[in-house]
């Protein structure tokens, strides 16, 4: 990336030092996020973090000791000018904050809100090696967006968008893969059209990631920013059903990229897993969140259990529980298999799930579910486990304690122990080599597939993953494709 700034930049970034040296920089404490009550906030799906206001962002932009070789820039998988757009913050430049952001991402109030910094960027920080919390860049990600969002509301943005000779490109699938590659495919002057199965715009946005975390109207905001530049959206067009390969390339589209997820839920293979009650994480998050199951004026139905219990440790799991919560259940139980401090999941979720009286079962594991007369679930057998040697991850890998197993009551288990690609894309398009896990073979720097001018990105390639990763990927095909398309153009 380029991270060369202007002389006028340089000369206010040198200003802000001399106003502040680095050591009462240091000084300063990291801000908290505001939020809700967790008594409150389980009655309802407002969003949980509130955001930070003008003062407590500048004063944690104020942190930031403008590193001459800004390592946090290297933990960010799109290549955000970390330190460009939180110096614009501190100056109080907000909508110039944004613009750095929209050079390098699609989605920067998304990531602001569901990225995992603390591994990524924010682990980069040099605030790590003085032992101090690292600058705050999700949250002021998150500020930056939201005050140009805010500012720009009501207004009417429309961009010159593609050139009506443009090269055309598809997009299959309208997650953060997709929305990532549409957008650098329209700043590059491409027609972009993305075809999406479901009715709503957002994939994993919209059905996977509830509300209390990330809003939908924040998604569609975003939306509405790629229709400004002239991506075309098309819902309800299952790409391999409703339209083939074969149809894309005779609709005169140059260029293919395959976002279209892992959708395809796992279970564990276990005895009972057919009762009633009993249900992936992926279906029970969709009926609550893309279809407004429980919720006045909408029909879909739902399971509202009393007692429910959540297997995994995730960030799916912890979205599950919390919503389980909100539907009214009495007691909900995180049930991992290994130790928390193994847990997959965002420290802030796992916080944020316990506040809202979740009961974490670590180190066991289900083996068996009970049924009732009427084909309900009733109970779960469990196998009490213990940590022995790292697995290939670097996970001490968890073994059963023998003859340790207890029988526990619930009525709705949501199981949320992985996902799989859909086989519909691998299995329409001839000529696309897939791994055993169903994932797509793709060249690992430009990731294109086995067939020409074919992209692929995030989980369809990854088997399940960040929506930071996902949008990493969307942003590398884009680039890499348009190489291709210029060579071919030549």
């Amino acid at each position: 990336m380029n991270t060369t700034i202007s002389p006028r930049d340089a000369q206010w970034r040198e200003e802000l030092r001399k106003a502040m040296p680095a050591k009462e920089r240091t000084s300063i404490p990291r801000c908290s996020m505001p939020q809700l009550q967790a008594d409150y906030r389980v009655t309802n799906n407002e969003e949980v973090n509130l955001g930070l206001s003008q003062e407590q962002a500048v004063t944690e932009a104020t942190r930031c000791l403008d590193c001459p070789d800004p390592q946090c820039v290297t933990g960010c998988p799109v290549g955000i000018n970390i330190p460009g757009f939180i110096k614009n913050i501190e100056r109080g430049e907000f909508g110039q904050a944004a613009e750095v952001l929209r050079e390098t991402s699609a989605l920067p109030a998304v990531c602001g809100r569901v990225c995992p910094q603390e591994r990524q960027c924010e682990s980069k920080c040099i605030y790590n090696r003085m032992k101090k919390a690292p600058v705050a860049i999700g949250y002021l990600e998150r500020f930056a967006a939201d005050a140009a969002n805010a500012a720009a509301k009501g207004e009417t943005s429309v961009a010159a968008g593609p050139a009506p000779d443009a090269v055309k490109v598809a997009v299959v699938g309208s997650g953060p893969a997709g929305l990532s590659f549409a957008g650098a495919m329209a700043r590059l002057g491409y027609k972009v059209h993305v075809f999406e199965a479901l009715h709503e715009i957002g994939g994993v946005l919209k059905y996977g990631i509830p509300e209390f975390r990330l809003p939908n109207s924040v998604v569609d905001v975003e939306i509405d920013s790629l229709r400004a530049q002239g991506v075309e959206f098309m819902p309800n067009c299952v790409i391999g059903k409703t339209l083939g390969y074969d149809d894309l390339m005779e609709m005169g589209f140059r260029g293919v990229f395959v976002g279209s997820g892992a959708g395809l839920p796992r279970f564990m293979g276990i005895p009972g897993e057919n009762f009633v009650g009993v249900m992936s994480s992926n279906e029970y998050l969709t009926r609550v969140n893309l279809m407004g199951a429980g919720r006045p004026g909408w029909a879909t139905p739902v399971i509202k259990g009393r007692r429910v219990a959540v297997i995994g440790g995730g960030n799916t799991a912890m979205d599950s529980c919390r919503t389980a919560r909100r539907m009214g259940a009495e007691e909900v139980y995180i049930v991992y298999r290994r130790g928390e401090e193994e847990m997959p999941a965002r420290v802030e979720e796992v916080l944020h799930a316990k506040e809202e009286g979740v009961r974490f079962l670590t180190l066991h594991n289900p083996v068996e579910y009970l049924g009732d007369e009427q084909g309900r679930v009733r109970a779960m057998r469990l196998q009490r486990m213990e940590l022995g040697e790292p697995d290939a991850s670097g996970r001490r890998s968890p073994v059963p304690v023998e003859g340790d197993i207890v029988e526990m009551p619930v009525d709705e288990v949501i199981v949320s122990v992985g996902v799989s690609p859909n086989p519909l894309i691998p299995n329409s398009i001839e000529g696309l080599e897939v791994t055993r896990r169903g994932t797509l073979v793709v060249n690992d720097e430009t990731l294109e597939t086995t067939l020409p001018l074919l992209f692929a990105g995030g989980d369809i390639v990854r088997g399940g993953a960040t929506v930071i990763l996902a949008m990493g990927d969307g942003r590398h095909a884009a680039e890499a494709m348009h190489r291709r398309l210029a060579e071919d153009i030549k």
